[in-house]
């Protein structure tokens, strides 16, 4: 009974460190994602829909590392800017995320 329970508390363990990177990477994605739309929303165009932003840019992240590396880096560009510093200081960073 106690290999049984060993066995059982291993495959758990196993099975939650793989799964957790993904995990995170999809808080990462959402939090990226929203950070960008909103931030788009408030110094760029106040109708702007943030949320269907939001929702494109995560779908693109997830399918995309390069597009996630991408939305990474554009994220902590505006992070903590003025809207003029975000809009004119990170175009190179952000371009294609906000359509």
């Amino acid at each position: 009974m106690l290999k049984l329970g060993l066995i059982a508390m291993f495959t758990l363990t196993a099975a939650l460190t793989v799964t957790t990177p993904g995990c995170d990477n999809a808080v990462d994605r959402a939090y990226d994602c929203n950070e960008i739309c909103n931030k788009y929303k408030d110094c760029v165009n106040a109708s702007y829909d943030a949320d269907a932003c939001a929702s494109r840019c995560r779908d693109n992240a997830a399918n995309s590392e390069s597009f996630e590396d991408q939305a990474d880096t554009c994220q902590a560009c505006v992070d903590d800017r003025s809207c003029t510093s975000a809009v004119f200081g990170c175009g190179g960073e952000c371009v294609g995320i906000v359509p």
